[in-house]
């Protein structure tokens, strides 16, 4: 048995707007299990149309709840590995974005603020989109936002 006092309770987003996009995002699921810790609870599959900006393809958006060991960065580093492998080679310049075969971002780690110059948590645009928050919801609507502090089902319902 491991060590419960080691393990860390992780939400992820997940998002894939290129190719099969339900065996992509599946397949990253594979590989967070795989890679970062046992996944507890996944999302419906949710399609939504992009955010920031055009495309002809819609997304299909899922968030999972992952017990880990890893800390913040250590997690970082491998969902951007998982993305990679996936064949992601390049993140949003700029600010622009683009079509992607997966997208994994790191939404909550625990009840924590982390702050590192490539990562904040909780995710910083969380509670402005849809395509976190429909997902979220569904696995962790009771769970309270340690910086707005309302639950993951207020902020769904406050959604413009």
């Amino acid at each position: 048995m491991h060590n419960k006092e080691n393990m860390h309770d992780v939400f992820l987003g997940l998002g894939s707007n290129l190719g099969d996009r339900g065996e992509n995002l599946d397949h990253a699921i594979n590989k967070i299990e795989e890679r970062i810790g046992k996944v507890i609870a996944t999302s419906a599959f949710y399609i939504t149309d992009p955010v920031g900006f055009d495309s002809e393809n819609q997304f299909l958006n899922a968030a999972c709840k992952v017990e880990t060991k890893l800390l913040p960065l250590e997690l970082l580093q491998a969902t951007q590995t998982i993305e990679k492998e996936m064949g992601r080679n390049v993140k949003s310049h700029d600010k622009i974005y683009a079509d992607r075969i997966i997208d994994i971002d790191l939404l909550l780690f625990d009840y924590e603020i982390v702050e590192y110059p490539q990562l904040i948590l909780p995710h910083p645009h969380l509670h402005e989109r849809a395509f976190v928050l429909l997902p979220l919801a569904e696995i962790a609507g009771d769970y309270v936002h340690p910086v707005l502090h309302k639950t993951i089902d207020q902020l769904k319902s406050e959604l413009k």
